[in-house]
């Protein structure tokens, strides 16, 4: 199945489901007027808003129309004619071709000017890929990326890149491409296909001396809603993105996912897949980690499940959520290319409240790694209509060590088996599952000494819980919860916490089992 997938079609959404009319670079964008801010960026998506949607896509020159993967990726912006070339953030853009074929206009601002980026030819190293004939001047470009002195004072590094559709992906120090982030999500489902809301228009503003923050403007359209967009970048150790929206609706519409976030989970010690590969575990992220607006810390585990599946978590004034990597064992992954242990954790937290709704993840079957086949985003309760401008900020940060976000134990793995499997002399029933989840962190440390003071709060929609008990794990200074359900036909979703007394020790594992 091919409806979602990054490594394949990160592009192709833009190609394929994102249609709309893009402003041709150079000759058909004019200069925005003096004082350019985000409210010129508002306005644009609200007048947009009132207008057809048009989803023409211009056809791409012959030499382009037909480049294959390898032939684009010869086509590198050389580096030494980089846009803010004496600052501290470089701005490179991205060739049409292949699977991008939807030009966007990137415009640089200076001093409150906003000037469109011309085409050139000259900007590119053409390497292996032999274009015969002229390219006009208004091509445009397929997107841009910005690049920082992330890991060394010396070297210039990919800070964050805009390609295809409304996809987004950054980085914080010592960290490798995984997961993407999106600007809006519209109807994810299987059975009614995906409509990419995609970027026509860039504004970068020109970096400032002695600032450490990129700002990035983009105005969004669909066949529903239009966008205006803010990005503030800060880089570090853990990067941070501040992001201001403005939607407006062409039509009423609920099926709208905000600050959707998609990954990719193959196979992990959560949900096994038995593929021919040296690797066991095979994911840019392993788990869904929700804070609810009262408080509760809720960790998913993520599947790749034999059908698509949707799980909702409902919600009133979110605290945050993200796709978290916290495997970053190397030998579990064994892959020195890819080095999956490296792969960030993305974590969105409102900047207001968001009011009533839920997180929904989608997971999507998947036989290689090729595809991403998880996407999460927070749904909100009311539709966005059209004449009334819907206006929401978040940030997200992109981490290596996650374990702030969860103050008390966490989960830090997640398997089941058989529960006859475990050679127990136990009485087992036909049927039945064990599911052992690891906690670890916050508390558990002084209670090692005495398991007896704390309890494990099992809970299921469905079936029988046949027993539960907890056993000190050493190797991960924590305490292993084991469960043993009675699994009924059907899906049932499981609960479990760890506490003392009327005391909560850790976040609440949850996981969807069953029939999937």
């Amino acid at each position: 199945m091919d409806f979602l997938s990054r490594r394949r079609v990160l592009g192709a959404a833009a190609a394929l489901a994102a249609q709309g009319l893009v402003r041709r670079a150079g000759a058909q964008a004019n200069p925005a007027p003096s004082g350019f801010a985000f409210e010129t960026v508002v306005k644009r998506a609200q007048d947009l808003a009132t207008a057809p949607f048009d989803g023409a896509l211009p056809a791409l020159p012959e030499p382009l129309a037909h480049l294959d993967f390898d032939a684009w990726r010869d086509i590198r912006f050389q580096t030494d004619k980089a846009f803010f070339g004496a600052s501290r953030f470089h701005l490179q853009t991205f060739h049409l071709g292949h699977l991008y074929r939807r030009p966007v206009t990137i415009n640089t601002i200076r001093d409150g000017i906003a000037t469109p980026i011309p085409y050139a030819s000259n900007l590119f190293d053409y390497g292996r890929t032999k274009i015969d004939q002229p390219l006009p001047i208004n091509l445009g470009f397929a997107g841009f990326r910005l690049h920082y002195p992330l890991n060394e004072p010396q070297n210039f590094d990919e800070l964050i890149a805009f390609l295809g559709a409304s996809y987004f992906r950054f980085l914080g120090r010592q960290q490798r491409y995984g997961l993407s982030a999106r600007g809006l999500l519209l109807t994810a489902t299987p059975e009614n296909g995906e409509e990419f809301p995609f970027f026509r228009e860039f504004w970068v503003e020109a970096p400032q001396a002695g600032v450490e923050r990129a700002t990035i403007y983009a105005l969004l359209d669909s066949t529903v809603l239009t966008g205006a967009y803010r990005f503030d970048i800060y880089p570090g150790i853990d990067t941070v993105v501040n992001i201001s929206v403005n939607l407006n609706a062409r039509r009423p519409t609920s099926a709208t996912g905000l600050a959707p976030l998609t990954s990719m989970f193959l196979t992990g010690e959560s949900d096994r897949h038995h593929i021919d590969d040296y690797r066991s575990e095979l994911h840019d992220s392993d788990g869904l980690l929700i804070h609810t607006g009262t408080g509760e810390h809720i960790w998913r585990p993520l599947r790749n499940p034999r059908r698509a599946a949707t799980s909702a978590f409902s919600d009133k004034d979110l605290r945050g959520f993200g796709l978290m990597q916290r495997d970053r064992a190397f030998d579990h992954y064994q892959d020195l290319d890819l080095a999956y242990q490296l792969r960030p954790s993305y974590w969105v937290e409102p900047r207001e409240a968001w009011g009533e709704g839920h997180v929904e993840l989608i997971e999507l079957p998947t036989g290689d790694e090729s595809n991403d086949n998880i996407v999460v985003s927070w749904r909100p309760k009311e539709p966005i209509e059209p004449g009334k401008p819907f206006n929401f900020g978040y940030r997200i940060t992109a981490m290596m060590d996650s374990a702030r976000l969860s103050p008390g134990g966490r989960v830090v793995g997640t398997f089941n088996t058989a529960a006859h499997a475990l050679g127990s002399s136990e009485p087992t029933t036909p049927g039945s599952r064990r599911f052992m989840i690891d906690f670890s962190g916050g508390d558990l440390s002084y209670y090692l000494a005495d398991l007896s003071l704390v309890e494990v709060v099992p809970s299921t929609t469905s079936g029988k819980i046949l027993r539960a008990f907890l056993v000190p794990n050493s190797h991960i200074h924590g305490i292993r919860a084991v469960i043993d359900i009675e699994v009924p036909a059907g899906q049932t979703d499981l609960r479990a916490f760890l506490k003392a007394g009327n005391r909560a020790l850790t976040e609440t594992w949850t996981l969807t089992w069953g029939n999937d």
